[in-house]
């Protein structure tokens, strides 16, 4: 019989305790969540630029590409993928962003953790658990905007990027402009703008 569990909660600045292992929706707030990932470099900080290309910064390159993949979609069907896609690399806020190849060798326990807090986000947001097709149209987005970073960000030739990622065409310009690192209070206030525009007043 195992013995108790370890402390796994973590302060916000926010005041709540988030239980990293059994996340309650109750200890999600987006302050925090836009906080944490405007400090959380993608690439392990290997990018080019004064400043890291952030999480937050990520996560709106992710959702301008995958609103542009989605097509016309009905208004609420349209805000809830183009929430998901703001919100696809949310743990990352306190697990912290892991590249693809790490992850894949670390398995299921990264994972697990990663998934319940997902978890927990969807349901203090209220986000409906995605479809097939939304979660792939998601891992497309991810991917594209992952390539780009790649080639412009983070020193790979292009070839290289295609060999990894796939081939990608070019980006619209809006998307295009969010490639260009921002400063980390730039990159939090825009993350957090961006999501009270796709929601409206945060749920009580």
């Amino acid at each position: 019989m195992s013995g108790p569990r370890g402390r796994a909660w973590q302060r916000m600045l926010s005041g709540r305790r988030l239980d990293l292992l059994d996340p309650s929706p109750r200890d999600v707030e987006i302050a925090d969540i836009a906080h944490g990932l405007a400090r959380v470099a993608r690439w392990n900080g290997q990018t080019a630029g004064p400043h890291v290309f952030s999480v937050a910064q990520h996560a709106l390159l992710v959702e301008a590409v995958g609103g542009g993949l989605a097509g016309n979609l009905a208004d609420g069907a349209g805000r809830s993928l183009r929430v998901e896609l703001l919100l696809h690399d949310a743990p990352e806020y306190v697990i912290g962003d892991i590249i693809s190849p790490l992850k894949a060798a670390i398995g299921d326990s990264y994972k697990d953790v990663e998934r319940r807090l997902l978890t927990a986000i969807r349901a203090r947001f209220a986000l409906p658990e995605p479809g097939p097709a939304q979660v792939a149209l998601v891992k497309r987005a991810d991917g594209i905007a992952a390539y780009h970073e790649a080639i412009r960000l983070a020193g790979f030739a292009r070839d290289e990027a295609d060999a990894v990622f796939g081939p990608c065409a070019a980006l619209a310009p809006e998307a295009e402009a969010l490639l260009a690192p921002w400063p980390t209070d730039v990159a939090q206030s825009r993350f957090l703008a961006r999501f009270h525009a796709l929601t409206g007043p945060e749920p009580a």
